[in-house]
């Protein structure tokens, strides 16, 4: 089932274009992967799906939706939910507080955001005896879990998730990755956007690779990952146009 379907998607910032006649879809269930090298387009994508800049042309379908008719508030309510690059949680306030806060956007009875705040610390039973602490004094590994679990109080059918590897070690990495399949796993799909290669195929059905604005390679994950063009995408090399690519 396709939860979402971007169609020619260009973008630009004033006279400056991020992303020109970008194509993909995530289906339900599914972990698909953004990649590209700094620059090449990534967060602009999901700035568009999340309302926070305006597409100039294509079409962006979310559940069968026209998600050009939704300002960002009633994207998130639609079930598409979006974790930024740098975590973006509210240092000053506690877990708790992070996590409850999330909670007021969706609507619904306080014993229904109750349940829903025990279901996600059932899901990341890290943070629970963390909920009293500020989550500026949380480590970096768990701070990015508190943004996860922040974006999952939304019970969204698609979670966006931006750079969750981004300054952390190994194992918190490991553990934020296992996160995200165990969320894919009970049915929420998931667009991931990575810097590192290797961990997105990893744990990825299908990719996209960007590179200067321009989708230049797609397929199914396993093929990828062995494809030197994804290096050459990185590197600034020239790629094959996306239609010379295997197809998911």
């Amino acid at each position: 089932m396709s939860v979402l379907d971007v169609s020619s998607m260009t973008v630009y910032y004033g006279p400056v274009r991020g992303v020109s006649d970008v194509s993909l879809s995530v289906d339900k269930g599914e972990i698909v992967a953004l990649l590209g090298a700094n620059g090449a387009g990534k967060s602009t994508v999901l700035k568009a799906l999340s309302g926070l800049v305006k597409p100039r042309s294509g079409a962006l379908s979310f559940l069968g939706q026209d998600l050009g008719r939704f300002p960002p508030p009633a994207r998130v309510r639609l079930g598409l939910v979006h974790v930024p690059e740098g975590r973006r949680i509210f240092p000053s306030l506690t877990v708790s507080e992070n996590l409850e806060l999330a909670g007021f956007g969706f609507g619904g009875h306080r014993s229904r955001r109750r349940e829903r705040l025990q279901a996600v610390l059932q899901r990341f039973p890290i943070l629970a005896p963390h909920m009293p602490k500020l989550a500026g004094m949380l480590s970096g590994g768990e701070q990015q879990i508190l943004a996860i679990a922040r974006g999952m109080m939304a019970e969204p059918t698609l979670l966006m998730v931006d750079e969750p590897s981004l300054g952390l070690g190994p194992q918190m990495v490991e553990s934020v990755y296992d996160f995200l399949v165990q969320i894919a796993a009970e049915g929420t799909a998931v667009l991931l956007v990575e810097q590192n290669v290797t961990l997105a195929f990893e744990i990825t059905n299908r990719a996209y690779v960007l590179q200067q604005g321009r989708l230049v390679l797609s397929g199914p994950s396993r093929e990828l990952a062995d494809d030197p063009r994804v290096v050459a995408a990185y590197l600034g090399a020239r790629a094959e146009p996306p239609g010379q690519t295997p197809q998911a």
